[in-house]
C-alpha cells in the first residue's frame, strides 16, 4: 500500500491522546482501527478476485473499471 500513516490511523492516535476524560474518544479510536482493517482486507480479497479474473479472461472492461476505482478510492490513490 503506501508508506505513509493512513489518516483514519492518524486521527485514531489523537483521539487517544485527548482520551483520558472522554470514554466516547477511546471507542471512535477503536473504530477507526477497526474500520481501517476492514477496509485493507476488503482491498486485499477485490485485488486478488479482480486479477484472477482478468487472468482468466472473464472480466468485463466496465467490472475492471469499477474494481480497480474502487480500490485506488480506498487507498487513497484517488480523490
Amino acid at each position: 500500500m503506501i508508506d505513509k500513516q493512513p489518516e483514519a490511523l492518524w486521527m485514531a492516535d489523537c483521539l487517544d491522546l485527548d482520551a483520558q476524560p472522554v470514554a466516547w474518544y477511546r471507542e471512535a479510536a477503536a473504530e477507526l482501527r477497526r474500520l481501517h482493517e476492514v477496509n485493507a482486507e476488503l482491498v486485499e480479497a477485490l485485488t486478488m478476485m479482480l486479477d484472477c479474473y482478468n487472468s482468466q479472461g472473464k472480466l468485463f472492461p466496465e467490472q475492471e473499471e469499477v474494481g480497480y476505482t474502487a480500490i485506488a478510492k480506498a487507498t487513497g490513490e484517488q480523490q
